[in-house]
């Protein structure tokens, strides 16, 4: 795995160093021609510094600011430089914006607001969406096009299931009979709809354990808990597809943008959803907003004659490790008040895999799920410093710095611009087993027991059936 996959002459500039910048810079030093002194890492804090010193990394303890950003950043960076924003609560426009005056390529694994921004009850549930903020890097690409590539929302999820999707729906054409070819956006689009996709979920489900069990007034999990929490307080967002029938009563519509998601007024982490993977069978996740909801709906979007005529219905449905999952039941009754102690699973753990990857339903064979089924074992022999979650993303933001050394000069772009072959080709050897697999399960499987309840019996794949009450 030693191979060089790009020819950069640049810096590396991290902004954020917790469990995803420390879990793809070996990834980095293995892929790209670097060598330590063309480094850089600016943090709020010093977790991980004592990895930074091994490579002696310069490492600089600073919270980035909407008041401090430019005089700390713009001294470090030099055109041909990139940015690598691994943060939460600096302004991921902000920073796009510097990047284009420095000629300086950028990327991050969402689009993120100043500190506050989430949760800023001034501000209506539609301005502090995903949707929002995607809105906002678009039309900032649109007002500046060209200029370097700064890729928005690269990581596994968002970011790689873009690439799991396209292949997925070209797996699924194969076994109906389709040559597909698409080469384009609607081309992508009128092939889902082809195949009768009418929803589409990142379904995930994370079984990593570790017998240091969660302590009361702690959160746990195997991601950045920061991270987790702030998009979990977040409205609950779905791309909504056309077939839906069933309106929620607590919907919420944008009075802007592209009209492909709607929100629901309340947090993602309050809001459970039906869904199924290989491995674990059908579970219950939480509906936690994330920019690839909105863009994939986006994206597979067909229009004829100006009308929308073709959309699935498109959302995550997130089913963490044991223990974060208890950690957020905590938070909810807690009234969402952060528990005062955060401890981030890697080292402790024993066992367990993250199954991450999309779900198509629809399709006459079946629901058919394609993605990463990944151990903590071979997480740890493929790469230090990480654990099966954070590998996972790491290979997508490894796969999006490649592709964007590849391709410099294409202004703001999302994982969905992506070449998917390329995305996956890059990534694959963090992955684990990458599979594609077929299953019976409907929404509609053992309802009206013990208790009957208010479905919609003739269309399985309506929302109302998905959601949980």
């Amino acid at each position: 795995m030693e191979n060089k996959l790009a020819n950069f002459t640049g810096k590396i500039i991290f902004i954020g160093f917790g469990s995803i910048a420390k879990g793809v810079l070996p990834l980095f030093l293995r892929h790209l021609p670097l060598t330590s002194d063309r480094i850089r890492i600016i943090a709020a804090d010093p977790d991980n510094e004592e990895i930074a010193s091994r490579y002696n990394i310069p490492y600089h303890q600073i919270r980035l600011t909407e008041s401090n950003y430019r005089p700390v950043l713009e001294p470090l960076l030099e055109k041909g430089d990139f940015l690598v924003n691994l943060s939460v609560f600096v302004s991921s426009i902000a920073l796009i914006e510097l990047c284009r005056k420095k000629e300086v390529l950028y990327i991050d694994t969402s689009i993120e607001p100043w500190e506050g921004g989430y949760t800023d009850t001034s501000a209506s549930a539609s301005a502090r969406s995903n949707y929002a903020l995607r809105e906002a890097a678009l039309e900032f690409g649109r007002k500046n096009p060209g200029g370097p590539t700064a890729i928005v929302c690269q990581g596994a999820n968002p970011g790689m299931v873009s690439g799991f999707l396209k292949q997925a729906l070209l797996n699924v054409a194969k076994d109906n009979g389709i040559d597909a070819r698409p080469a384009t956006r609607e081309d992508w689009a009128t092939l889902a709809r082809q195949l009768n996709i009418r929803v589409i979920h990142v379904a995930e489900r994370d079984t990593q354990n570790t017998s240091v069990r969660k302590k009361r007034n702690e959160f746990v999990n195997t991601w950045s808990i920061d991270g987790f929490i702030g998009e979990g307080l977040q409205p609950a967002e779905l791309g909504w597809g056309t077939h839906e029938k069933h309106w929620p009563k607590d919907a919420g519509t944008h009075s802007f943008g592209c009209q492909a998601a709607i929100y629901l007024n309340q947090p993602g982490a309050a809001t459970q959803v039906r869904s199924w993977t290989p491995m674990e069978g059908p579970y219950h996740g939480f509906l936690i907003t994330h920019s690839e909801s909105i863009s994939i709906a986006d994206y597979l979007t067909v229009r004829e004659n100006g009308e929308v005529v073709y959309r699935p219905t498109v959302h995550y449905a997130y089913h963490p490790s044991d223990d974060a999952v208890l950690s957020v039941h905590e938070l909810a009754g807690k009234n969402w008040q952060e528990q005062p102690v955060k401890r981030l699973m890697r080292d402790e753990i024993e066992e367990g895999v993250d199954e991450l990857g999309v779900l198509l339903m629809g399709n006459p064979k079946g629901v058919y799920w394609y993605g990463s089924h990944l151990g903590i074992d071979e997480a740890r022999k493929s790469a230090p410093y990480n654990n099966a979650t954070s590998l996972q993303v790491a290979a997508g933001v490894l796969a999006g710095v490649i592709w964007a050394i590849r391709n410099p000069g294409l202004g703001v772009i999302e994982p969905d611009d992506i070449d998917h072959e390329t995305m996956l080709e890059i990534a694959r050897p963090y992955l684990g087993e990458v599979i594609g697999s077929y299953g019976e399960w409907t929404p509609l499987e053992n309802r009206n027991w013990p208790f009957e309840e208010d479905i919609d019996p003739e269309d399985p794949f309506q929302f109302k059936n998905i959601r949980v009450k």
